[in-house]
């Protein structure tokens, strides 16, 4: 291709329209690039799909994996393409596939294109749902708790046209998916102290409680005190956390200093409770946990002596889209309906 290729696109008529297994999506049949010899190279949309893919992947078995195809389909579609092209867009070994030149070129022009059109068939989409964009936002837990309903509620008469797309966070890595913009907002637990990102409204404000087996000596307290789980099991954390937010709501020591051991680490909360369930340690949890997530095999402890635990809205620093502004906005209306942060 002799210069910057121009993006004709073919609709798809209803019978070619590739079957869901294919894992190909949108509504564009075929392109035809055009370059500066004003030479046409008509290309299906499958085999752009495949090109794209395995230019990302650099690996045929992972390729057909990504795309619910098998590697002799994958291995046809390029050779296919690479016909069209009139040379060969990448260099296979037994051991390893690499983009040729002219690959790596046809892949920096053309995964921009395919990125745009994506997007545009998104945005068709969206407006024949009558939704006019979309808001997605982070929840670790329970979210806003009690509070979500109204808060949603309170945001869809001010953004009528707006989706909000709930996505759930692990605490292996709490703040990870703001940071990357997987998400816009996040409802999580504080405290969070981070130069990258700011602290909304709290939206919860819940004591805490010691979950623990079935059976373990502790179960039948009315209460307990951090004090008298010194020698106690605890749990770590895999990843991403930071250290302060975890020692917060699982601490390494009592009010004393004496010493709480950490076990296995996790990376989930059904992980946690799992082990719990099952003898491998005992953990702090927030009390709307036996709420929403009792099991027959865990009890819950009332914890005394430890400061409650709060969830709130977090953004990233730097100022809030429109849309994120008004969903602030939501989550301060409903808070102040209710008097106040919801108890979970």
């Amino acid at each position: 291709m002799s210069g910057p290729a121009v993006a004709v696109l073919t609709p798809q008529r209803s019978a070619d329209r590739a079957p869901p297994s294919t894992a190909i999506h949108g509504t564009i049949a075929t392109i035809t690039l055009i370059d500066a010899g004003h030479r046409g190279y008509v290309v299906e949309r499958q085999e752009l799909e495949t090109f794209l893919a395995l230019a990302e992947e650099l690996h045929f078995g992972r390729t057909a994996e990504r795309l619910v195809l098998s590697q002799a389909r994958v291995s046809q579609t390029v050779k296919k393409l690479e016909r069209k092209i009139g040379a060969p867009l990448f260099e296979r070994t037994s051991r390893v596939v690499r983009m040729s030149p002219i690959g790596r070129r046809l892949y920096e022009e053309i995964a921009p294109l395919h990125v745009r059109m994506e997007e545009a068939v998104a945005r068709a989409k969206s407006a024949a749902r009558g939704v006019d964009g979309e808001l997605d936002v982070g929840f670790l837990g329970s979210g806003a708790g009690t509070l979500t309903g109204p808060i949603l509620s309170a945001f869809r008469e001010r953004c009528p046209g707006v989706e909000v797309r709930m996505r759930e966070t692990q605490f292996q890595d709490p703040l990870g998916a703001l940071r990357s913009g997987e998400v816009d907002l996040l409802f999580t637990c504080l405290p969070v102290e981070e130069p990258d990102l700011e602290v909304g409204p709290v939206v919860i404000d819940e004591p805490r409680v010691l979950a623990v087996p079935l059976g373990h000596p502790l179960a039948g307290r009315v209460s307990v005190s951090l004090e008298e789980l010194a020698g106690e099991t605890f749990f770590g954390v895999v990843n991403g956390a930071p250290a302060y937010w975890w020692d917060f709501h699982v601490p390494r020591v009592t009010a004393s200093g004496r010493e709480i051991l950490r076990g296995r680490a996790v990376a989930s909360f059904q992980e946690l409770m799992m082990l719990v369930g099952t003898g491998q340690g005992i953990s702090p949890v927030v009390a709307s946990v036996e709420k929403f997530y009792a099991r027959p095999d865990v009890v819950f402890v009332p914890l005394r002596d430890v400061p409650n635990a709060e969830v709130a809205l977090i953004h990233r620093a730097g100022g809030l889209a429109p849309r994120a502004a008004d969903f602030v906005t939501a989550i301060r209306e409903a808070v102040s309906l209710n008097g106040g942060p919801a108890p979970y």
